[in-house]
C-alpha cells in the first residue's frame, strides 16, 4: 500500500496540477501523511527550472501551515484523549515536567525536524500537545522548511538533473551532520 501510495504522489508531478498537488502533499505531510513532498518537488523543479524557488515557496508555506494543523491536533486531541489517560494512570506531573522541558527546547526540536529526516509531523503534534508558543513553532517552522526546500531548489536549479541522486541519498545526512556540528558548536560554547 505505501508503494501505491508512493507512485501516486510521484505521479502528480506530471499533472496539470502539479502545484496545487504539491501543495496538499506538503500541508497533509506534515501533520498525518508519510510521503515526503520532495519526491514531487524534485521532479517538478528538474522539469521546469525557472520556477524552482516559486516551487519551494509553494512548498514551504503549505508545509508551514500542513505543521499548524498538526499542532492543533496535538493541541485538540491532548485536552480531549491523552490528559485523560494521563490522569487514570497517575502521570499527568510527569507530562508536566516534560512539557516544561520541551519547551524550553521546542524551537530547537522544530527547527532540527524541519530540515533533517526526522518525521517533522511528529514534533508538529508534539508542539500542540505541549502547548509550544505557536508564535515560536511557527517562526523555527518557517525557517526550518524554508531552508530545507530553498536548499533543494537551489541545488537543482544550478545543477540540474544530475545532483538528484545526491539530493534523493545524501541530502538529509548532509542536513543531519549540520546540525550534529551546530548544537556541538553550542555545547562547546556552553561548557568551555
Amino acid at each position: 500500500m505505501l508503494r501505491r501510495l508512493y507512485d501516486w504522489t510521484v505521479s502528480l508531478a506530471a499533472s496539470k496540477y502539479a502545484l496545487w498537488a504539491l501543495a496538499f502533499v506538503a500541508f497533509i505531510e506534515s501533520s498525518v501523511f508519510p510521503i515526503p513532498p520532495d519526491l514531487l518537488m524534485i521532479p517538478m523543479i528538474i522539469a521546469a527550472p525557472r520556477r524552482a524557488f516559486v516551487i519551494a515557496g509553494v512548498c514551504t508555506v503549505s508545509s508551514v501551515l500542513g505543521g499548524m494543523f498538526g499542532y492543533y491536533i496535538g493541541y485538540g486531541l491532548f485536552e480531549t484523549v491523552g490528559r485523560p489517560v494521563l490522569e487514570f494512570y497517575g502521570k499527568d506531573a510527569y507530562f508536566d515536567e516534560f512539557r516544561a522541558r520541551y519547551n524550553e527546547w521546542g524551537a530547537w526540536a522544530v527547527l532540527i525536524a524541519g530540515v533533517t529526516p526526522f518525521p517533522y509531523k511528529v514534533i508538529t503534534i508534539l508542539s500542540g500537545t505541549t502547548g509550544l508558543n505557536l508564535v515560536v513553532f511557527t517562526v523555527a517552522s518557517i525557517i526550518a522548511r524554508g531552508l530545507r526546500f530553498f536548499v533543494v531548489a537551489a541545488l537543482l536549479w544550478k545543477f540540474g538533473a544530475p545532483i538528484r541522486d545526491f539530493i534523493e541519498r545524501r541530502l538529509g545526512l548532509m542536513f543531519t551532520l549540520f546540525v550534529v556540528i551546530l548544537l556541538g558548536g553550542f555545547l562547546a560554547v556552553k561548557y568551555l
